[in-house]
């Protein structure tokens, strides 16, 4: 059994489109039969809205709604039920640390704490948990 996972929202939505797939990506899809993603409580409205913006610029046909709201549904995540207060001032502090928005200190913070690698696209997330010490997978 592979461990489990942070699952940043940038990877979720490049799954969304062929243009953005690689193999890399693919193969860390393709592992969520054996593993759990593990998402702070802010990623799925994340993930939405990342979605409802490519919409917006007109790259994401309405129709395709129900297919990708379908797609994931399928992932198995594990939200995190954090203690909201701590978790908050953890990323907070991680953000002012690593010049991260807050939303993706939130990423690093639940990686750090359950001691989790981070699959994200974000270079800037992608550094900063290197620099803590915190494995990634792209």
């Amino acid at each position: 059994m592979l461990p489990d996972f942070v699952l940043d929202a940038s990877v979720a939505v490049a799954w969304c489109f062929g243009d953005e797939r690689n193999q890399v990506l693919d193969n860390l899809e393709a592992t969520l039969s054996e593993r759990t993603a593990w998402v702070p409580v802010h990623w799925h409205g994340e993930v939405l809205n990342a979605l409802y913006m490519t919409e917006r610029r007109g790259r994401l046909d309405p129709a395709r709604w129900p297919l990708l709201l379908k797609q994931l549904a399928r992932y198995p995540l594990a939200d995190d039920d954090g203690l909201p207060a701590m978790t908050s001032r953890a990323a907070l502090d991680l953000a002012r640390q690593y010049r991260l928005t807050v939303y993706d200190a939130a990423y690093l913070e639940l990686a750090l704490r359950r001691g989790l690698p981070l699959a994200s696209l974000d270079n800037a997330l992608v550094a900063a948990a290197r620099a803590a010490g915190v494995e990634t997978l792209l």
